[in-house]
């Protein structure tokens, strides 16, 4: 398969793309958010500040937020997941509203988390078959999904209760970072590219060629 990691210029991917590229599949970086689905999986890294990464999103919303809606496997990490809702109180802008809420600052005394934290009430076989029950975040917003339903796992810090990870089909968020949770973080990375693997052979040249198309009627 080929790995996208849609690249917004906030921080070193190194880690995540050394995680992602153990499966043997082709983990390139892309800038442009129209190139960027042009591929089999799209990650949205989970480094830098809402507004920033909104603004090098823009550009592409809505080709990016169709590719999504029409089955591209997306995983959103930690800012990556925020992306995936309508919007944060921390920055301008829209993000990909595939999940609908917004992110807004943790309800704690101390912000930002950064550590370890615990998953409560996993119940998606992401999870489940990699055993991961304790994660690393580094996050001083987080999601307030409008439904419950699409959350997958909780996480608490401080008393505030927010999402550690949600899906909707092939799109799955995750608040924490799975490539600094250890082994079973890494597995958790490997169980979702497993699952790709369904996607029917030709979705990049499919998707390369709706991205042309539609790149054509934007300019």
């Amino acid at each position: 398969m080929i790995i996208t990691l849609f690249d917004y210029g906030a921080g070193n991917l190194h880690s995540l793309q050394k995680a992602l590229a153990l499966s043997g599949d082709t983990v390139r970086l892309e800038t442009d958010p129209m190139r960027a689905v042009e591929t089999d999986v799209l990650v949205l890294p989970g480094v830098g500040a809402f507004g920033a990464a909104a603004s090098r999103l823009a550009p592409g919303r809505a080709m990016m937020r169709n590719a999504l809606q029409e089955g591209l496997p997306c995983l959103g990490i930690c800012l990556g997941m925020q992306l995936l809702f309508d919007g944060s109180d921390e920055g301008e802008g829209d993000g990909l509203g595939i999940f609908a809420g917004r992110a807004t600052r943790i309800d704690a005394a101390r912000v930002p988390q950064i550590g370890w934290n615990m998953l409560d009430h996993a119940r998606d076989s992401l999870l489940e078959s990699s055993g991961l029950a304790i994660a690393y975040y580094a996050n001083g917003f987080a999601c307030r999904p409008d439904n419950d339903r699409e959350v997958i796992a909780w996480s608490q810090h401080d008393g505030d209760r927010f999402p550690a990870a949600m899906r909707s089909g092939k799109v799955v968020g995750v608040q924490f970072h799975p490539e600094k949770s250890s082994a079973p973080g890494v597995s958790c990375l490997q169980a979702f590219l497993d699952e790709t693997r369904e996607t029917p052979t030709g979705a990049v040249e499919s998707r390369s060629g709706k991205a042309s198309s539609s790149s054509g009627g934007l300019q």
